[in-house]
């Protein structure tokens, strides 16, 4: 195979939004504008594969900055004993940092029409169900409590899923400018039906430096900004939350420090708002040092990070596996992309949904850390929190 790069502006004048070339169909991964969307799979590969296959592609534009050329766009997922799952985008429209837009084909595929958004006005009705009931769920946070308060764990994350069914198609176009409206600061991702708006960055490369900016500890936005600044306070100020937070902030630190000559963290949790939560995050930049980690060995060390798997992981991971009554699938995993010089960027798999093959079913998922002094009752209502996001984008008309 062979790859080609060039300026949109070889071709065209005119711009193109990247939501327009995903469609319903293709693919897309952005964040603030900056991102790619894509058509078409020339190839499809797990992790090792993936990355051969792409050191195997002809390839040669010393011009293209970097997230131009072939990638390999997928996602890990959450039980990491699973295959992670990557696609060679057959037609890839980037938007870099330096706000270009480029093209890339394999082996000289044309390039596709573009249709831009046009609403359609369909009255769906829809239908929300537990996936997993209620009782378990709150036995399963029961259980991850007593394990922490017995010394068995630090922390477990337990999670929920819930069922929307459409009686029409649910048109996934028309979803991710709704996301974009609502969590245009957030990696909003479509991959075969998995579609979401994660606010929390797993890890990126970009030549030397690497990132990765940890959320952990959650209380809502009510949109009554004086109640929302309380809320933050309380929220930097809650012992459980701390703890929570800080669980995930050393494991991300521990994994990366080795391959860094340096790695910086913020001293103090800040205050991330989206549009319907508030969570505690801690950004940590460093600069690798050589021989260069690859951005999909760090993307898998890191997953599941704390904050969606527990710690230590291996105990949180049996812990859940025992009690949660769900397969995550790709929740709580990643998505993301790399290149052939082991640069991208993995966001965490959350505030997102599973949708089946006639798009009229979405699986939605959200959990919380559990800690000592965790409430069952006030993390139910924490899931519920986090669910509306993607739940108000689908059922919204």
């Amino acid at each position: 195979m062979k790859a080609t790069s060039f300026p949109l502006a070889q071709i065209t004048d005119r711009q193109i939004d990247l939501n327009d070339v995903a469609g319903a169909n293709g693919f897309l991964f952005v964040r603030e504008g900056i991102g790619f969307a894509a058509i078409g799979i020339s190839a499809r590969a797990h992790a090792t594969e993936a990355r051969e296959l792409l050191s195997a592609i002809e390839y040669s534009s010393p011009d293209a900055p970097i997230g131009v050329g072939p990638i390999m766009f997928g996602s890990i997922p959450f039980d990491t004993t699973h295959d992670a799952d990557f696609i060679l985008p057959t037609v890839m429209f980037c938007k870099t940092r330096e706000g270009d837009t480029w093209v890339t084909v394999i082996d000289d595929a044309p390039i596709p029409e573009i249709n831009e958004n046009s609403t359609t006005s369909s009255t769906a009705h829809f239908d929300v169900r537990d996936g997993v009931s209620l009782s378990t769920y709150i036995a399963a946070v029961e259980a991850a409590r007593n394990a922490v308060r017995c010394g068995d764990l630090t922390k477990a994350v337990i999670a929920r899923d819930v069922f929307v069914q459409s009686d029409v198609p649910i048109d996934i176009h028309q979803l991710l400018i709704r996301l974009r409206s609502s969590f245009g600061t957030s990696y909003r991702y479509s991959f075969d039906g998995f579609v979401g708006a994660s606010p929390e960055l797993l890890v990126a490369i970009h030549d030397d430096e690497i990132t990765s900016h940890p959320l952990a500890g959650t209380t809502p936005r009510t949109g009554d900004a004086q109640q929302d600044a309380l809320l933050a306070k309380q929220l930097l100020e809650s012992a459980k939350n701390q703890i929570e937070h800080r669980v995930v902030i050393d494991m991300v630190h521990d994994t990366l420090l080795p391959h860094c000559s340096y790695l910086d963290w913020e001293a103090e949790p800040s205050v991330v708002q989206v549009a319907n939560v508030q969570h505690l995050g801690t950004q940590l930049v460093g600069k690798l040092s050589e021989p260069r980690m690859h951005v999909l060995d760090a993307a898998l060390a890191l997953s599941p990070t704390p904050a969606l798997g527990g710690f230590p992981r291996e105990q949180a991971l049996q812990l859940i596996a025992q009690y949660e009554g769900m397969d995550r699938d790709k929740y709580g995993g990643a998505i993301g992309w790399f290149d052939s010089r082991g640069n991208g960027v993995f966001a965490v798999a959350i505030r997102c949904a599973q949708f089946n093959d006639a798009r009229t079913q979405a699986r939605l998922f959200a959990g919380g850390g559990i800690v000592a002094d965790s409430d069952p009752q006030e993390e139910l209502a924490e899931t519920n929190a986090k669910l509306q996001a993607m739940l108000a984008a689908i059922t919204r008309q």
